[in-house]
């Protein structure tokens, strides 16, 4: 079955060029000019990824991410957009976001990009349910979840975020230096990763407010350490 992709752009050129060269690549791409209109969309029908600008008529770019991803936690979310400031770029993480590429880019590139989300999306859908306890915290990496038992609260993470909380409970109690939690998750340790890294340690800082004993230990932006009473631990499943 041919992956579906969502695209929202409102520039009928530029969408005409991507949509032709992915549906050469067998993707089915179907192609929204405003937020509103995609939102709709993605309500209708399942998408294997989403391209999204950010300005444009109706709903903006990262208010349709934050309507996705509190509907859907896996789908990925790749920021197609001409604004290329350090914070939008963090801005689009924060709402959900997996990727972001300024243009003008080169088309082959956003298909590769592509290609490694849909793999890894697949990957998650075939693995072994992953679940850690972090106190009184469940983290579902496979459901991209943290459920907190005594109130009964749950928050959906993006993937990224997912996959640094996994590192960390998989590091509980340790001294883990930035570099190489940045080349671990990342792939690289340049400063966009590193702002961006920025961006979900404070989510996540944010999340473990419902369970004190679990804290980030920071040591003077080298490096920083997971804090639990128990050590984080892998459920059996």
């Amino acid at each position: 079955m041919k992956a579906g992709i969502l695209l929202v752009e409102d520039d009928h050129f530029f969408a005409k060029v991507i949509k032709r060269h992915l549906e050469k690549e067998g993707f089915n791409v179907v192609h929204c000019l405003d937020g509103d209109e995609a939102w709709e969309a993605f309500q209708e029908r399942a998408f294997d990824i989403c391209l999204l600008d950010i300005i444009m008529p109706g709903k903006d770019g990262f208010s349709l991410a934050q309507e996705i991803r509190n509907r859907d936690t896996n789908v990925p979310i790749i920021f197609i957009s001409s604004r290329y400031m350090e914070q939008d770029r963090l801005n689009g993480f924060a709402a959900g976001g997996d990727d972001y590429m300024v243009k003008p880019f080169n088309i082959e590139e956003l298909q590769y990009r592509i290609d490694v989300f849909l793999k890894r999306s697949r990957l998650l859908q075939s693995r072994k349910v992953q679940i850690y306890q972090i106190g009184s915290l469940e983290f579902n990496y496979t459901e991209l979840k943290i459920y907190h038992a005594p109130t009964n609260a749950t928050v959906n993470l993006p993937p990224k975020e997912a996959e640094l909380l996994k590192f960390l409970c998989e590091n509980p109690n340790r001294k883990l230096k930035r570099e190489n939690i940045l080349l671990s998750v990342w792939g690289s340790d340049d400063f966009f990763a590193g702002r961006t890294m920025d961006v979900y340690l404070t989510r996540l800082r944010k999340h473990f407010r419902m369970d004190d004993t679990v804290k980030l230990e920071t040591f003077h932006g080298k490096g920083l350490r997971l804090m639990t009473d128990e050590q984080a631990c892998l459920l059996d499943n």
